[in-house]
Formats: C-alpha cells, structure tokens, sequence
C-alpha cells in the first residue's frame, strides 16, 4: 500500500475559510468597538468628576483659610492651575472654569466626542450633568 503525502505548502487554508475567518472578525468588532467607545467617554467623565470634586476640595480650603471664597473667576484650566498649583487635573479631555462670589460653582465643558457634555459642582455639593454626558442630569 503506497502512501501519497502533499507537499507542506499544500496543506493551507482555501480562500472561503480565510474570508469566513475575516467574516467573523468584523462581526466581532463591529459588536466591541461600540461598547469599548461608551467605556472610554464614560471613564473620561468618571475622570472629570474627580478632578471637579479635587479642585472643590481646593477651593474649600482656601475658604478655611481666609474665612471667604476666592473673588476672582477663572475661564480655563490654565489659569486655574496658576492660581491654585496644588490642583493638577487628570483628564485633558475636559476644560474646568470656575464662576465664585459668596460661593463657587465649578464647570468641566467636554470636547472631541464629549461635546456639550458640561458637568458642575458646588459650594452646596450639588452636582449636574447635561444630557449630552448621558449619564443622567445628576451624578
């Protein structure tokens, strides 16, 4: 009985099996990519959070010592960091503004794939969210 054996480059795949493999590669992305997007925005905002209730916790402690809020606003993170070079933020995907009198009420104003996504903070811990962070009106 004679045995025939193929040559090692024989023994491959056939186009169908590579295109159904690619097939299935796509479906399976085209289900990942979606929730790992939702993942990241929602880790951006968690990020954002912290760094609202952080320069809060900043601003609380200017009022400790000075028995009153700072009196001036600040437009932009910059300029936050200036003033107060104990707050460093950890998410660059927001921009922070502060708006203080007798209080403060603190801002992070999303951009890229987190437009109009503004979340505040203040003085009285009352937090919000515009529908377009869409994880509610409060968090």
């Amino acid at each position: 009985m004679t045995r025939t054996f193929k040559a090692s480059w024989a023994w491959g795949f056939t186009l169908i099996e590579l295109m159904i493999v690619v097939a299935i590669i796509a479906i399976l992305a085209m289900i990942a990519l979606p929730s790992y997007s939702s993942y990241i925005k929602k880790a951006h905002i968690k990020a954002a959070q912290s760094d609202l209730v952080a320069l809060g916790l900043v601003l609380e402690n200017h009022y400790q010592r000075n028995l009153s809020y700072p009196t001036s606003s600040y437009a932009d993170t910059a300029a936050i960091k200036a003033v107060f070079s104990q707050w460093q933020p950890s998410e660059n995907t927001f921009t922070y503004s502060t708006s203080t009198t007798n209080s403060y009420t603190l801002a992070a104003t999303g951009s890229g794939n987190l437009l109009n996504c503004v979340l505040t903070l203040n003085q009285a811990n009352s937090r919000t969210a515009t529908t377009a962070c869409n994880i509610g009106t409060t968090w």
